[in-house]
């Protein structure tokens, strides 16, 4: 392995916030701050054609972000002063940019193409993908086929993914929005919770016969996960009888051989992947295997073409025309000089429902820190909270507060030009609303505007819309596997920008860590004869509470 050393900086890096490039962007706020995207329009007409990037079949319309060109200009001093860059080199060349638990971080070699070399540790890991990505395709094949069949000879019809976290985000994401092109006489479900709900809600109905189980866990000791998988197993063995039924209806994604075995699948049918893979990284590793049976190999590979290219364009573009270096420097803008704490994330896709819940773990738990690389407590706020529904569902539910609330909201609208199903003219109406919402959020409403419509004196407070609010835009012409691919990639470099920005690590998540600690000797202390509660007043009394209504001793 190569030295640790050589991986990371030779000293620590400067104050964020005394850099020259921090300040300059901190004054230049302040003197601008009275400019409104109103008036940047009207001194610039074709503004709406020039602040635009495109790459990998999609195009970024930042114009109505609260930027001028010396914005953008002292932002991408910010980037070079911060060695975006070097960080960028490091990440694609292997070297372990994960420090604090010394790992490299490619996922960008999950989606390389065959030929390519990408290394860690002197070692090119694109030759293991492939021959993952082809087990997962011949197994994928067999199921979709029919060839694979359970216990009793009935061919498989139902798919249930069992995992938690990055191990079930992006399955149940990528599902839902290749659904157009799955295989409908197959159906899939997704088990994530604990909660014995989410497996007796996913199961029910279903013919035990005809269902295969695959279990994500790269450890193959995430105990939501195993819980879930062990219900499973019991609900399996129930109808079919036999411990060898488990061989022919369950398989594992994990790198715990031992374990996978134990507990009943055979290790043939065990889809590995590595641990410079992050979990809410890993949509497109094995993790991916429910995707694949979905919508099959040959559309699995479109998908991972469009992370390609997203990669390559990031790697390569000059950052002034780079997207994911764009939205992140974008980023920082709204929520480091503009105040903006939240993200609103708008996909005018019904398909893309759940992809601002997985862009709440992929920019969250990444970004959510509060120490830097150098392990000092960081001088600026990181990580702004993101959330978000399909439009136009939102329109009707908190556009209210987007348009007329106090907080400043900048809003991420995601469109297709090519609807999927018909018919066109409704295909039309959804855009139309995604084009208005950007302009109304820009541009607002004046008071001389509601007084020309007749409204009375007393009601135009109420009818007047401010605008100024920031929004970016992003278009491709038609939701497929290749532009899913990419926009994922996209939001996964953006976060990575960021971090770089902040110095902080994007790729561990040890704030996941003391909850589920504690919940271990809680576990116990709910279940035991007389426990002797050490916690808080607090978490004692509910304790208690929770004995009692369960009928245990609440002592």
């Amino acid at each position: 392995m190569t030295d640790r050393s050589s991986d990371l900086p030779a000293q620590p890096a400067p104050s964020l916030v005394a850099r020259p490039q921090w300040q300059a962007l901190r004054q230049h706020a302040q003197a601008r701050a009275e400019r409104t995207l109103q008036d940047l329009f009207a001194a610039d007409p074709q503004r709406g054609e020039r602040l635009v990037a495109e790459a990998a079949g999609l195009y970024l319309d930042y114009s109505k972000q609260r930027v001028g060109d010396d914005t953008l200009q002292l932002l991408l001093q910010l980037a070079d002063a911060c060695g975006l860059r070097a960080r960028i080199d490091a990440m694609f060349a292997g070297a372990r940019i994960n420090a604090t638990e010394d790992r490299a971080v490619l996922h960008v070699a999950l989606r390389a193409p065959e030929g390519e070399c990408i290394a860690t540790g002197g070692d090119d890991v694109v030759p293991e993908v492939h021959a993952v990505l082809e087990r997962m395709a011949a197994f994928a094949g067999q199921v979709r086929d029919g060839r694979w069949t359970g216990a009793t000879g009935q061919r498989i019809r139902n798919v249930v993914s069992i995992g938690i976290g990055g191990s079930d985000l992006g399955p149940v994401m990528a599902y839902e929005a290749l659904r157009h092109y799955s295989r409908r006489e197959l159906a899939f479900r997704f088990v994530s919770n604990v909660d014995p709900t989410d497996f007796v809600e996913a199961t029910r109905g279903l013919d035990p016969a005809e269902t295969l189980f695959i279990v994500c866990s790269k450890t193959f000791t995430t105990q939501e996960t195993l819980v879930n998988a062990h219900a499973a197993r019991d609900w399996c063995l129930a109808a079919l009888h036999h411990e060898a039924a488990v061989a022919k209806h369950f398989v594992a994604v994990s790198t715990n051989e031992a374990g996978v075995r134990d507990f009943g699948v055979d290790p043939a049918n065990m889809f590995g992947f590595w641990d410079w893979v992050g979990g809410r990284y890993s949509m497109d590793s094995a993790i991916g295997l429910s995707t694949m049976i979905a919508i099959g190999p040959d559309h699995f590979r479109e998908m991972l073409a469009g992370f390609h290219a997203m990669d390559v364009h990031f790697r390569s573009a000059p950052f002034e025309r780079n997207l994911p270096v764009l939205m992140g420097l974008l980023g920082i803008w709204n929520n480091n000089f503009l105040g903006a704490a939240t993200v609103a994330v708008l996909p005018y896709a019904q398909y893309l429902k759940r992809f601002p819940a997985y862009l709440q773990q992929l920019t969250m738990e990444s970004n959510g820190k509060h120490v830097g690389l150098d392990g000092k407590r960081v001088e600026v706020q990181t990580g702004p909270i993101y959330w978000g529904e399909p439009g136009t569902n939102g329109q009707h539910s908190f556009y209210q507060l987007l348009h007329q609330g106090t907080r400043l909201v900048p809003c991420d609208f995601i469109g297709f030009c090519q609807p999927l199903n018909p018919p066109d003219a409704q295909h039309d109406l959804l855009m139309a609303n995604l084009f208005a919402q950007g302009e109304a959020l820009a541009f607002g409403k004046r008071a001389a505007q509601v007084r020309a419509e007749g409204t009375p004196e007393a009601f135009v407070p109420h009818r007047v819309f401010d605008g100024n609010r920031p929004s970016s835009t992003i278009l491709a012409d038609r939701l497929t596997p290749r532009s899913l691919g990419a926009l994922v990639a996209l939001y996964e470099h953006a976060v990575f920008v960021q971090g770089t920005i902040w110095n902080i690590d994007s790729f561990d998540q040890w704030g996941v860590e003391l909850g589920k600690q504690l919940a271990k000797t809680t576990e116990a202390e709910l279940a035991a004869a007389a426990p002797a509660l050490a916690h808080d007043s607090s978490t004692n009394a509910l304790i208690r509470r929770y004995r009692e209504r369960r009928g245990r001793d609440a002592s």
